[in-house]
């Protein structure tokens, strides 16, 4: 699978260990960064990774930054992304499967790195259930 990752300063220590769980996975990566802990700006690294989602060069995204609002707030301004903030297994499964969610935004300062890399795994192995489902998600673009 292709995936674009990016993130702010308060989340490129997990984005690096995120990037290496995702390489020994098997996945193709596309780093929009950040590349160190330099403070920066979450919007110029999450608008390029829901294009790439957007644009269909990526099949799904994964943001990091310190609460996860920013950048979900950011990516969901894109017409075809659908960025969903999750701190527990659940709740990523839930994004897949009733909201099919194709951008996973994850809280750096909320979670621990162990459990960020265990909800990515349920992101990125949960199918969009559709059924009933397929409506509702019809209806988000404006």
């Amino acid at each position: 699978m292709k995936i674009a990752i990016g993130a702010d300063h308060a989340g490129f220590e997990y984005k690096e260990l995120l990037k290496k769980q995702l390489q020994q996975s098997g996945n193709d990566l596309k780093d929009f960064g950040t590349h160190s802990l330099e403070s920066v700006d979450y919007p110029d690294f999450a608008h390029p990774v829901a294009s790439a989602v957007e644009k269909k060069e990526c099949e799904l995204g994964v943001l990091i930054c310190g609460s996860a609002n920013g950048v979900a707030i950011t990516a969901n301004k894109h017409q075809e992304i659908r960025a969903a903030i999750c701190w527990t297994e659940e709740l990523a499964a839930l994004a897949r499967q009733h909201n099919n969610a194709n951008v996973l935004c994850l809280p750096s300062r909320f979670i621990s790195s162990e459990l960020a890399g265990k909800i990515l795994t349920k992101f990125l192995t949960t199918p969009f259930e559709g059924g009933r489902h397929e409506k509702r998600v019809g209806k988000i673009s404006c």
